[in-house]
């Protein structure tokens, strides 16, 4: 087990970047988008000195009573059914809680919740498993709708399209919707047209200053696209190209022109990217694991079920707690913060 230094952080890189687990959230650059946590990187070494598991670890600071807590966004990055590397890992995050007193360590890997050796494995080193059933209660959403690329040549994967999916992505293309990726010139549209969605949704939009961090932090492992009709910004999305996998991670659409479906186009053109890119797999990211047609985000999940990938259930979220009282009083805290902001979201609605 090594905790790295900086001087190290390309080492890392290469093989987070090459691993089939692994993912942009924990790659080093991450650190450069969330600038207002600590980031630390744990790898462990074969008898050559060869990495073969890697752990990035977010650093959150408590401001007034000094203790942290400490979260691997979909780590760690290794074959996750080798015991001696996950305590190998798990030795070092140990190492970081001490060195940051820590109340918790928290990670959410892309396991699915069928992988039960995993599951035990974790519980065995002292993690304790969370998994809400609508799939929105832990820090990332833990059922994906996913395109296994298999291979397909962009030919067979458009024939494999829903007969409906297909005939909107042809309806954009005869109204003339053009979607492309474009530079960070665009980006006070994307945030306006983001807005507009997140009232149409309801949901919290990030500032920009996120957006412009995450497009320079990931540089050529990132794209703006924006889809435009008659020559208007009418909608956008910000995907990952990352360890072989194309991630739509942020998306909008305005309230007009939503008739000549160009959000059916620009999922179609990021397939594209992950297709030349020679990427596995195309994740639309999150959906509820709630499937009834009433329930408020079945629409979400029908739009990408179009796609025709399939629904992946995750395990969830494993933690590991060292202070269990700190732990009690951090939740505690939290919570009331919630019911607090839920308390003002609702008065100004009332206005």
């Amino acid at each position: 087990m090594e905790i790295l230094s900086e001087e190290q952080y390309g080492e890392y890189e290469a093989f987070v970047a090459n691993h089939p687990q692994g993912g942009f959230t924990q790659s080093a650059d991450w650190r450069k988008v969330k600038n207002n946590w600590g980031w630390e990187a744990v790898v462990s070494r074969d008898a050559s000195g060869k990495i073969v598991g890697a752990c990035g670890v977010l650093v959150q600071q408590i401001p007034l009573i000094g203790i942290s807590f400490l979260y691997a966004p979909r780590g760690p990055v290794c074959d996750l059914h080798d015991r001696a590397v996950l305590a190998d890992l798990k030795a070092g995050v140990d190492a970081l809680a001490k060195k940051h007193r820590a109340h918790t360590f928290k990670m959410d890997p892309d396991v699915l919740m069928s992988d039960s050796e995993f599951i035990s494995i974790a519980k065995g080193l002292g993690f304790r498993q969370f998994a809400g059933p609508e799939g929105f209660e832990t820090i990332q959403a833990r059922f994906n709708y996913r395109l296994y690329l298999g291979g397909r040549s962009e030919e067979e994967l458009f024939a494999n399209l829903t007969q409906t999916t297909r005939r909107k992505v042809r309806i954009a293309m005869r109204n003339g919707v053009e979607v492309r990726p474009v530079g960070q010139e665009y980006l006070d549209e994307f945030v306006r047209i983001m807005r507009v969605t997140g009232e149409r949704d309801g949901f919290n939009v990030r500032p920009r200053s996120y957006f412009v961090r995450m497009l320079d932090a990931l540089g050529e492992h990132v794209r703006l696209y924006m889809g435009f009709y008659q020559g208007t910004p009418v909608c956008g999305a910000i995907s990952t190209n990352y360890a072989g996998k194309v991630c739509y991670v942020y998306g909008a659409s305005d309230n007009v022109h939503r008739d000549v479906m160009p959000n059916y186009l620009m999922q179609w053109e990021m397939i594209r990217w992950a297709v030349e890119t020679g990427c596995t797999v195309y994740d639309f990211q999150g959906v509820s694991g709630i499937l009834e047609e009433g329930h408020h985000m079945y629409g979400l999940y029908r739009f990408k079920k179009g796609f025709n990938g399939q629904l992946d259930e995750l395990a969830g979220e494993f933690d590991y707690v060292y202070r269990p009282l700190a732990c009690r009083m951090t939740d505690a805290a939290i919570a009331a913060k919630e019911k607090l902001d839920a308390i003002k979201r609702r008065g100004k609605g009332n206005r």
